[in-house]
């Protein structure tokens, strides 16, 4: 589990960006601040430490006419303007109509992979469906924070101890893309999509 991080991605000013990352034997939250500038709060936080692996729960591409093109599409065929495979295979938002944010996370990812990072996108959501946590009130009221810990613990031997104890969806969040980074280490992840647009989980 080293040098690996998830991170619940948020409006820029909110607050509501969240890292969840091993320290020791144990996982730890790092949040910022309402006001604050994530993007610039993020690139400060692992601006010293050594390079490693960042799942975050963003789109990093854009839907593939944006980069192909429309002028060698076979004659009637339709391009998806609003979606990736991924995204519908995951039932994941469009990139598009996350607008700014899609944009502000590949920046983010850009200048992340120039200092060494490795930067995937995950999908919370679908790791949250994997491990049954609707069923116990996932993102619904803040109750079932501890109803789906203890179904995480349950599911995942390798869920290391709590320093901190999620109190917010964000930092749930954050704590199922750091797990997701934590399978794909151990080769135990599904990727879902086509290559240069893969969700991880």
């Amino acid at each position: 589990m080293k040098n690996l991080y998830g991170i619940d991605y948020g409006a820029k000013l909110a607050g509501t960006t969240v890292v969840a990352y091993s320290e020791g034997s144990g996982v730890r939250f790092c949040a910022s601040a309402k006001k604050q500038d994530a993007d610039r709060f993020l690139l400060e936080f692992f601006a010293h430490r050594p390079p490693g692996k960042i799942f975050i729960d963003a789109p990093l591409s854009l839907p593939e006419v944006y980069c192909t093109g429309t002028e060698n599409l076979q004659e009637g065929k339709i391009p998806d303007f609003h979606y990736r495979a991924c995204d519908r295979e995951l039932g994941a938002m469009s990139p598009m109509f996350l607008g700014g944010l899609t944009a502000r996370a590949m920046r983010l990812a850009f200048h992340l992979r120039k200092q060494g990072w490795e930067v995937h996108e995950t999908y919370p959501g679908a790791l949250a469906r994997m491990c049954g946590l609707q069923e116990l009130g996932y993102k619904k009221s803040r109750e079932g924070i501890a109803q789906c810990l203890e179904r995480l613990r349950e599911r995942n031997e390798f869920l290391p101890e709590m320093q901190e104890i999620p109190g917010t969806w964000h930092q749930l969040d954050a704590l199922l893309a750091f797990l997701s980074a934590c399978r794909a280490d151990r080769g135990e992840a599904n990727a879902c999509g086509e290559e240069g647009a893969l969700i991880w989980y």
